[in-house]
């Protein structure tokens, strides 16, 4: 796309409005271009330019097939999030972030195979031999479970990237990331600091429109740009 076509598209969804000045973080400062009605406005050009940098990211990453980890827990983010998470086939954490996830993730690890083992016996119909106060108990334990982590049911370890909308909201997952060196795209207000996120793209992230814009381009990034899957190994005399 276009720097051209970028900043129209970024223009359409509404990804230069900020918040009032007195919200303002002092590193957003360099990406202001004025204020409107008591609103702050991105320097589109700016923004379109850190997208850019961001997407190249992405590509890179798709090209060794990496793990991207989405989150996003706010109303205006879930859904997205989730959306575009699953047709990378990426984890994603579209609800309150559990603390540890990427720092603890041995404990983390124990509750997704308790879910998975809980899955598998209703499954298989394994239930049936408890009473049935019992499976109501497992059944909503497997629907906790579910809610928590079940975004995050196919991540084997520490993810080599995170995605993140609003990272003043998701700050626990941003520490995290900071903590392990994991590098950090986010979409992020006025509002943000800018310095804990490696590549920190300034926009309206209280936006339905540019959040759902700026993560089908990280997706489509993604998406278009996917190495090929690693040969499978020939086992022992399986010619």
């Amino acid at each position: 796309m276009q720097k051209e076509q970028m900043i129209e598209k970024l223009f359409a969804v509404g990804a230069h409005f900020g918040y009032a000045p007195s919200r303002r973080h002092p590193s957003a400062a360099p990406f202001i271009f004025g204020t409107k009605g008591g609103t702050e406005l991105f320097d589109l050009e700016k923004t379109a330019a850190v997208l850019e940098e961001a997407l190249s990211f992405v590509k890179t990453l798709a090209g060794g097939r990496k793990t991207v980890l989405f989150v996003g827990g706010k109303a205006e983010a879930k859904e997205t999030i989730k959306r575009v998470a699953e047709r990378l086939n990426q984890p994603y954490v579209a609800s309150r972030w559990i603390g540890g996830t990427l720092t603890n993730f041995s404990e983390i690890r124990k509750r997704l195979n308790r879910l998975a083992e809980l899955t598998q016996m209703r499954e298989k119909g394994e239930l049936q031999k408890f009473t049935k106060r019992e499976r109501l108990l497992i059944d909503r334990e497997i629907g906790v479970l579910e809610e928590m982590f079940g975004g995050i049911k196919g991540l084997q370890k520490a993810p080599d990237a995170l995605v993140v909308v609003d990272p003043k909201k998701e700050s626990g997952s941003v520490a995290e990331a900071k903590q392990l060196n994991i590098p950090v795209i986010a979409l992020l207000n006025s509002d943000c600091d800018r310095s804990q996120i490696t590549h920190a793209i300034p926009g309206n992230d209280a936006s339905i429109e540019t959040i759902q814009f700026i993560l089908d381009e990280i997706g489509k990034a993604y998406e278009q740009n996917l190495g090929p899957a690693p040969a499978v190994e020939k086992q022992n005399g399986g010619n």
